[in-house]
């Protein structure tokens, strides 16, 4: 998540601390309690990824493959739909000059009966960066603590699995941390980051930040967006959880950019899907993979969980 693409800091510091938050009744129905070997976990279940077929679009089965896919493999893959064309080793594909390279492009083009200007992508698998099995343990933990300051654990969940899997790791713009806060959004969010202290790398409090963020700001910001545009939404609509990532990412001018440029009719699966489509302002190729990456992961943890869980059951059956 970067500084650049967020509120800037004097706008956040402006929003009221009054809570956005939806009420807990509103979310209590998506947790199920997974009992494993290695123990019971709380987490949100995925069923809203069979409605409207979101399990089936090519954008998450695409980057469910490619989290699954060892790095010394490649996708080559249509850019706009991410449609599958081939796979081959990366050793394969950059033993090839330029030229042999632009003539297998084409000639996948020819064969799949696409047009000749299609843009091509070769993708590298990623399952060295997405570490499923040992983000599992902290999504219990990301969940209890995103419930105890009110906030829809849906997002701890889905930032845990697509922001730094199971590593404490600090990026190339300096986000840091479980949930990858910049600076000075996680300061503005009350956390200490200073040149002795950084607060981010303690997990409850880098879950604190990520929590404001979400209450404070990005809920908040992707209402107003769709208000301005009068669309309807429910906050615990797969559509609108997306869109609230879209904001806690790309940061709300860049979505507003784009979804202005798209000008929507209905808020629904089809407005994300315009936005994987559309670029504007800094809503660019990341932004518009991100949802597709949090599609992606949770029908990974959808299927971690019923090959290897003993029992699931309803937290609404306590």
């Amino acid at each position: 998540m970067k500084i650049k693409q967020l509120l800037s800091l004097s706008f956040i510091s402006s929003i009221s601390l009054f809570s956005y938050s939806q009420p807990l009744e509103n979310w209590e129905a998506d947790k199920i309690k997974v009992t494993q070997s290695n123990g019971v976990q709380t987490i949100m279940h995925a069923e809203a990824l069979f409605e409207d077929r979101w399990d089936q679009l090519p954008q998450a089965q695409f980057w469910k493959k490619i989290m699954l896919l060892s790095p010394d493999s490649c996708l080559i893959n249509v850019a706009a739909t991410r449609q599958l064309l081939d796979k081959m080793s990366n050793r394969e594909w950059n033993a090839q000059t330029e030229a042999q390279k632009d003539s297998t492009r084409q000639a996948l083009r020819i064969a799949h009966g696409l047009p000749s200007d299609t843009r091509i992508y070769v993708t590298t698998g990623k399952n060295d960066f997405y570490r499923f099995s040992e983000v599992y343990p902290s999504l219990d933990n990301g969940v209890q603590a995103f419930e105890r300051y009110g906030v829809d654990p849906w997002y701890a969940q889905s930032i845990l699995l697509i922001e730094s899997p199971a590593q404490i790791r600090k990026s190339s713009t300096g986000a840091y941390g479980a949930f990858q806060l910049m600076p000075g959004v996680a300061r503005s969010m009350g956390l200490v980051v200073n040149n002795t202290t950084d607060e981010r790398k303690d997990f409850d409090r880098s879950a604190y930040g990520a929590a404001q963020l979400i209450s404070r700001v990005c809920i908040p910001e992707a209402k107003r967006i769709l208000n301005q545009h009068n669309l309807s939404y429910n906050e615990t609509d797969l559509w609108f959880r997306l869109f609230v990532l879209h904001v806690y990412h790309a940061g709300a001018m860049n979505v507003a950019a784009v979804v202005n440029k798209i000008q929507p009719k209905e808020g629904s699966q089809a407005l994300i899907k315009a936005m994987w489509q559309n670029s504007a302002a800094g809503f660019g190729n990341n932004s518009q993979n991100y949802t597709q990456l949090a599609l992606a992961a949770q029908l990974i943890l959808h299927d971690m969980v019923y090959q290897n869980c003993t029992e699931i059951s309803s937290c609404l059956s306590r």
